[in-house]
């Protein structure tokens, strides 16, 4: 027995050699000198399954260097480390992370995305510094509440994850500009999430959402909603108080009708893949400043007339819907660039055509306006392009709008008014022109007949030094935008002008407006006053609680701070608020 036991005890002596025991992941000594320098630490697709201690303890150890007897240059001075301000430890095969990470306290970005990370340590909740906190791509099904307790945390990034619930702790990560929750198995969302204030940018794709909170509405920061990939069957009217709000993905989803979208500022609406049947007349008609529409593979059978309204229209996506007949009015739109209509069963138009291109297409149904006779009278129409004609009789009626832009022009033609004295005007666009006077054919008595439904009014890009008192007889009007002008104080028309809920005075030369004044515009949510001549905001402007939008950037005013302002409008009439005399 004992020579069998000291065979083995010989075996396992000469492979000892061969053995590599089990050791902590290292970093490259050279990494770490570098990061102590430069505040970053890269260990990117570095095949980590844990990360190194000496990473955590890369600011509380003494650097091995400073153990010895060497003298340091200029360049080599350890006691004048910087403290780690990014650490990347993306597409690795992390499983944890240590609670050693709250030795990290001075860290603002934090990317752990594309690794195997199952939970978090709630030490996390200690790096009060953090600003990006990048978790996509992992297997998390929860986040610690301590994590809800980052302050300053701008971006949280957490698609491809496994969550299942938000809790309503998210209410405290007040300065998020941006959260990603795309790809994961949500059902609803918290109320809370309506108090992400200074939110931009909100990505919900592809969950398992059934219906959205109504307060989305109190997000009147953002820009960019993405609901789409969910299980919604109707959205909140409410998101049309979503002041800011310029993109907004609605793709595969069950809708059978769209929302009552009245977005001042939407630019782009996706709600392909849906099972839409129609598009109502009155949501066409608000969308003033659309410029992508995307209404594919739905079950749309009719466009409606108001859609001939949105002139700023560059692209129209119908792929896939039922349309038989093909309106003209199509060809008017004087800015659409991209015009898709494959897979409809459109009547009354060669195959050939639609695979020559949009300008074909476009060039086809202006052909076709000339050719249809106009029933006010008994002689065709002779329809040119806008831009050929100083009165377009058959773009007035369709459109409903009175446009004569960007044409260096002081005054407005008359005819251009006579043309609409029986049509219910709802839109006029006289910017980018030479004006000095609103014209008088706009607001004077004679004309109130036929824009007393008048919604918007665009008079930017001219040289208006004041308004009419006249002006209040649109008693409808919704929006009126003044930027680029050269207007000196707030008209005062305005404060009359109850009905206003967006008033655009950027890039003016107004020195002053009176809050009180402005509490009587109950209605009004978006108010333009950047790049004038306020010298100081008035504290009674915080009682203004109806604005979601107050802009206020490039005056020369020394309170509220730049940092106040940069929060948003929140932020910025709480503090004005909070200067009111007792």
């Amino acid at each position: 027995m004992s020579r069998l036991r000291g065979a083995q005890q010989d075996v396992s002596d000469s492979l000892r050699g061969f053995r590599t025991p089990k050791s902590e992941p290292s970093v490259p000594y050279g990494l770490l000198r570098a990061a102590r320098k430069s505040g970053s630490l890269n260990l990117t697709n570095r095949n980590l399954e844990e990360v190194p201690a000496s990473v955590y303890r890369l600011n509380v150890d003494t650097p091995e260097e400073a153990r010895g007897d060497a003298s340091f240059g200029a360049s080599d001075r350890w006691w004048e480390q910087t403290d780690l301000t990014k650490l990347l430890l993306s597409s690795n095969r992390l499983t944890r992370l240590s609670e050693d990470i709250r030795l990290l306290p001075a860290l603002t970005t934090l990317d752990l995305h594309d690794n195997q990370l199952q939970t978090l340590p709630g030490t996390l909740g200690e790096l009060q510094e953090l600003q990006q906190l990048r978790l996509s791509h992992n297997q998390l099904t929860s986040l610690p509440l301590e994590v809800y307790s980052l302050k300053n945390l701008r971006s949280l990034t957490l698609q491809q994850n496994l969550l299942e619930v938000l809790p309503e702790e998210l209410r405290q990560m007040d300065a998020l500009t941006e959260l990603d929750i795309s790809d994961n198995r949500l059902t609803e969302l918290p109320s809370g999430l309506g108090h992400l204030s200074r939110l931009q940018k909100l990505h919900l794709c592809r969950n398992k959402l059934t219906s959205l909170p109504d307060s989305l509405a109190l997000l009147a920061n953002v820009k960019l909603l993405d609901c789409s990939g969910n299980q919604l069957s109707d959205v909140p009217a409410c998101l049309s108080q979503m002041v800011a709000l310029e993109q907004l993905y609605l793709r595969h989803n069950k809708l059978r009708q769209l929302p009552p979208l009245h977005a001042p500022a939407l630019k782009e609406l996706y709600v392909g893949n849906n099972q839409l049947e129609s598009v109502a007349a009155e949501q066409a008609s608000s969308w003033s400043v659309l410029s992508v529409l995307e209404l594919r593979d739905n079950k749309i059978k009719t466009l409606p007339d108001e859609l001939a309204g949105l002139s700023a229209l560059t692209r129209l996506d119908l792929t896939n819907n039922d349309i038989g007949v093909l309106p003209a009015w199509l060809g008017l739109l004087p800015d659409l660039k991209m015009l898709l209509l494959e897979g409809n069963p459109l009547r009354g138009i060669r195959r050939d055509l639609l695979t020559k291109g949009t300008n074909e297409i476009l060039k086809y149904l202006r052909g076709r306006i000339k050719e249809e006779p106009d029933s006010a009278g008994d002689t065709p129409t002779a329809m040119t392009l806008p831009s050929q004609a100083a009165v377009n009789v058959h773009s007035i009626k369709t459109l409903k709008s009175l446009t004569y832009s960007d044409k260096k022009a002081e005054s407005i033609p008359d005819e251009l008014f006579g043309a609409a004295a029986e049509i219910a005007i709802t839109s006029a666009d006289f910017s980018k022109n030479l004006l000095s006077d609103v014209p008088p054919r706009l607001s004077c008595c004679d004309l109130v007949c036929s824009l007393h439904n008048l919604v918007h009014l665009d008079l930017r890009n001219n040289q208006l030094r004041d308004l009419p008192a006249e002006l209040k007889n649109l008693s409808k009007l919704h929006s009126i935008i003044l930027n680029y002008n050269r207007l000196a104080c707030f008209p005062e028309v305005l404060y009359h002008m109850p009905s206003l809920e967006s008033i655009l005075l950027g890039n003016n030369q107004v020195g002053g407006v009176d809050p009180t004044r402005l509490l009587g515009l109950v209605r009004l949510s978006t108010l333009d006053l950047s790049n004038n001549d306020l010298l100081n905001v008035p504290p009674q402007l915080g009682l203004c609680t109806s604005l979601r939008c107050l802009s206020l950037e490039g005056n020369p005013f020394r309170t509220p701070r730049a940092a106040i302002v940069a929060k948003g409008t929140d932020a910025v009439l709480e503090y004005l608020r909070s200067r009111i005399p007792a």
